[in-house]
């Protein structure tokens, strides 16, 4: 299955059967590259990804200084130290999961909630870690 279909079938899905799905999603690996992504997803800057994969080494580096995906600033809440960061901006906000070699992005906004876009990301991003990537 290629990367794209990942985020088109997985990321980008129906939630539920609500009709309601997220906003935007990328697989990107930790070295910055994209692997796949939706056709809105922002464009990051390297030290986005760079600040990102610091936080998920030393839980905690973006706290004081909010989440930034392409220059939009997401205030971090509670996540899984190592494993989950989740921003909040506005009635909307992101999740990003890690695996081995890659960071999962869900990006949404209302009506999706906080727990939908947590499960699709989470869902499809422990999957990928079960599978070695």
């Amino acid at each position: 299955m290629s990367w794209q279909t990942y985020v088109d079938e997985h990321l980008m899905c129906d939630i539920d059967g609500t009709g309601h799905h997220l906003s935007a999603a990328a697989i990107v690996g930790h070295d910055g590259s994209i692997w796949a992504q939706s056709s809105n997803f922002p464009k990051c800057q390297p030290k986005e990804i760079t600040d990102i994969m610091k936080d998920f080494d030393e839980p905690g580096h973006l706290a004081p200084t909010g989440l930034h995906l392409g220059g939009a600033k997401f205030m971090v809440i509670q996540g899984e130290p190592g494993a989950v960061i989740r921003g909040k901006k506005g009635s909307g906000g992101v999740t990003i999961k890690k695996t081995a070699q890659a960071l999962v992005f869900g990006i949404y906004e209302e009506p999706v909630t906080p727990g939908q876009c947590n499960m699709v990301v989470e869902r499809l991003g422990d999957y990928l870690a079960e599978q070695g990537l």
